[in-house]
């Protein structure tokens, strides 16, 4: 019987090698010929999950998600291949530093750096292509240092995903309003509504400029623009002028890449697109734009010789006559030797948002500021918008309302329906216009005064000062209630994402410090590899004059055959199989779970309170289930992964006679680990 099972086992872990290699075949071909990363990341996946000791499968798939999104993800794939041949690419102790750093764990980023660093320079004759060069290395490490400062120090911006009126499933993304935010413009992949039938390169749709408007402070559905605008190929806006006449539009139907404008027509359509002057186009490329709100300056990015490096941005003023005079370099207050991109001047002509890859940032592109001094003549020095709003991964196209308490820009977060989404960020008010963000706290002094100025001494109560509660998490095993101090422990704020840092103490505890002058719900959020992820809601009361502390104990669950767990965090519309907007940090979480462990098989079970009949109970508990079923599957996860159940409201958690206390806990959906390995 032994030896019959050792064939067995055999037979299978062979089929396994050969169909990873068929698998790796196909995903090159895919990679090199089609030019599709994330249909030839989910291939690479496939074969390194059937042979874990592929390494050129474990490699490529790191490196089509470093490519593409969750490049986070790439981190343990590039491990895997390190540890099959750490010879493999000279270059691999960088890659697996960089996937750290997207995933923001800044202390193993600075590890694997690091390590690559010494290695660069006690082998500083190596020639290879694979080498990645010193002042690259050092940027990385600069901006994971950046990372690890800002992180710990977040800005108060409170980022709220703008609704699947707007976003899709695909990438959604460079946001542009009118001065009243009644209308929204953007650009598009989705297949829904594209005027195109053909599929690009790399297999999503083309990009189609789509437009919304808002009633009664609601966005209305998104819809196609229209054929004038988009074409059977790619159309990107990039820039709406304040009344909302002027749309301008990105095009590389020349093979540079040129900026067009089109005017808004009586019926509030618009014209045909038409090129810029010739001052502002050139034979090298154009791709972002933004006109003052007089129209008399236009700011735009181009990559054309002359400027301080890679992308500049560049500045061209009207003459007396209505037309475009010589363009000028910004200079080096505003740009760098890195690339400079999407300029976006506020309503108030003197504050100018933009991104760059130099600076200090933490990856990517980070979102800038920059005020202008009329009475100098001059820029002030940029200043980084901070975390959250600015993330290891590119952050662009950032746009502020005209009473700059808002801004729009496209992110992958947590709460996305797939790939980039459209947010709305509440700014702080200490990046506000009416009071500017200094370089340190020390730049904003007291006002001065005359030494025999009189100054009449008007007896005032002091605002009394708030403490702040202190929330102390502490993470176990569930199992044997040993601490997990290696966990990631996240507190958002659950209707407007406002993040709170996280600070870990001496005892392996997790502390967050809260200053609210009302009671506000958050979501609290454990994670670690190899453990079921965990969400509750925690109510945090109002900050007082007398110093508060909380304390809460997350308990994680090792991955086994047989867990199950519940998805307290996944809501339904009434009586629907349709997600609400709170259920998708939850389903995120679920997607990425099984991603880092790709072998492993679950059941979706749904189940519902004892409010209507048993069948239709039975039923609704089913759609429910495949709701989910079918949301993993378009994140890519392998269908035969995954089964549904429906099991109405057969298995109760709590009495259904009460509905805080019951049937709300009753209605639930539960994840169960069928399958491990």
């Amino acid at each position: 019987m032994l030896i019959s099972i050792l064939a067995v086992n055999h037979f299978a872990i062979s089929q396994d090698k050969e169909a990873a290699v068929q698998f790796l075949e196909i995903a090159d071909e895919v990679y090199n010929e089609q030019k599709a990363v994330v249909a030839a990341n989910e291939l690479y996946v496939q074969a390194a999950t059937l042979d874990t000791a592929n390494i050129k499968a474990n490699y490529m798939a790191g490196k089509t998600y470093i490519e593409s999104v969750n490049k986070d993800r790439s981190a343990q794939y590039f491990l895997r291949a390190y540890r099959i041949d750490p010879k493999y690419r000279f270059d691999l102790l960088y890659w697996i530093g960089k996937g750290y750093q997207y995933g923001e764990d800044f202390e193993n980023a600075l590890l694997y750096f690091n390590r690559y660093k010494e290695k660069l320079i006690s082998e500083k004759n190596y020639r290879g292509l694979d080498v990645i060069t010193l002042n690259v290395v050092e940027r990385s490490i600069y901006e994971c240092e950046n990372g690890m400062e800002f992180k710990a120090n977040p800005a108060n911006f409170k980022i709220k995903n703008i609704g699947k009126e707007i976003n899709s499933d695909m990438p959604d993304y460079a946001p542009v309003l009118n001065a009243d935010e009644n209308v929204l413009i953007f650009t598009t992949r989705r297949r829904d509504g594209n005027l195109s039938e053909d599929v690009a390169a790399d297999n999503f749709s083309y990009e189609d400029v789509f437009i919304a408007y808002k009633e009664n402070d609601k966005w209305k559905k998104a819809q196609n623009i229209g054929d004038v605008i988009n074409t059977p190929y790619h159309d990107s806006n990039i820039s709406l002028n304040a009344d909302g006449s002027q749309l301008y539009l990105y095009s590389d139907d020349t093979g540079n890449g040129d900026i067009y404008v089109s005017n808004m027509n009586a019926d509030g359509s618009y014209s045909e697109p038409e090129l810029l002057s010739e001052n502002i186009n050139s034979s090298f490329t154009e791709n972002s734009v933004s006109e003052s709100p007089d129209g008399n300056i236009l700011f735009f990015a181009s990559n054309r010789p002359g400027g301080l490096g890679g992308i500049d941005i560049y500045y061209v003023t009207k003459d007396k006559r209505g037309e475009w005079s010589r363009v000028k370099n910004m200079g080096p207050v505003i740009n760098t030797e890195q690339d400079d991109y999407s300029p976006f001047i506020h309503y108030d002509g003197k504050t100018l948002y933009f991104s760059t890859k130099g600076r200090k940032g933490m990856g990517g592109y980070d979102i800038f500021k920059s005020e202008y001094d009329s009475t100098a003549g001059e820029w002030a020095e940029p200043m980084n918008l901070g975390y959250p709003i600015n993330t290891p991964d590119d952050d662009v196209f950032f746009v502020s309302t005209k009473d700059g308490k808002r801004g729009y820009y496209s992110s992958v977060r947590e709460d996305g329906f797939g790939y980039t989404d459209i947010y709305e960020v509440t700014i702080p008010d200490l990046l506000s216009e009416d009071e500017p963000l200094a370089s340190k706290p020390e730049d904003i002094k007291e006002p001065e005064t005359k030494e025999n100025e009189d100054i009449e001494k008007v007896e005032t109560t002091p605002e009394p000062v708030l403490q702040p509660v202190t929330l102390l998490v502490r993470v176990e095993d569930d199992a044997n209630a040993t601490t997990l101090s290696r966990a990631k422990v996240s507190l958002t704020g659950l209707e407007d994402n406002e993040v709170i840092a996280v600070r870990k103490t001496e005892k392996g505890l997790f502390r967050f410090l809260i200053k609210n002058p009302q009671a506000k719900d958050y979501r609290l959020t454990a994670e670690l590899d190899g453990y079921m992820f965990k969400s509750l809601k925690v109510k945090i009361p109002a900050a007082t004059t007398e110093p508060k502390e909380i304390r809460r104990k997350l308990e994680l669950d090792k991955l086994r055959e047989g867990l199950s767990s519940v998805l307290r965090n996944i809501y339904f519309d009434f009586d629907q199989a349709t997600f609400t907007q709170e259920s998708y940090v939850e389903l995120n979480k679920l997607e990425k779970l099984l991603a880092q462990n790709p072998r492993m098989k679950v059941e979706i079970g749904g189940h519902t309170d004892k409010i209507g009949a048993i069948i239709y109970n039975k039923d609704l508990s089913q759609r429910r289930a495949d709701a989910v079923i079918r949301w993993l599957k378009k994140k890519g996860v392998d269908p035969r992964r995954l089964t549904a159940v429906g099991y109405g409201k057969s298995k109760p958690l709590a009495s259904n006679d009460d509905e805080n206390e019951g049937r709300e806990l009753n209605r639930r959906v539960e994840f169960k680990v069928t399958e491990k390995n």
